[in-house]
């Protein structure tokens, strides 16, 4: 399981909504969601082939967005996807 934090302009350009697709493509379960400071948090669990494409992908994201940084750091003990699947936050 890892987590990201991705930089630059990722608000309001699907970013959250295509992680989602892209994760889904790649059986990777977890969440993406906003923060308050205008970065976007991403929690990824699976295969670790799966999360390095994910990250990959992380550091274009979709056509509108203009990613600055991807940050990876750690996952909080007791942390886990709350569901199956990949929701948006």
């Amino acid at each position: 399981m890892r987590t990201y934090t991705i930089k630059g302009r990722v608000q309001g350009v699907w970013f959250r909504d295509s992680t989602r697709s892209e994760a889904l493509r790649l059986g990777i379960t977890g969440y993406a969601k906003n923060l308050p400071n205008g970065d976007v948090e991403v929690l990824a669990e699976g295969h670790v082939s799966a999360l390095e494409q994910l990250c990959q992908w992380l550091h274009e994201g979709p056509p509108l967005a203009e990613v600055s940084s991807v940050s990876e750091g750690p996952v909080e003990p007791g942390t886990s996807p709350s569901t199956a699947g990949f929701t948006v936050a």
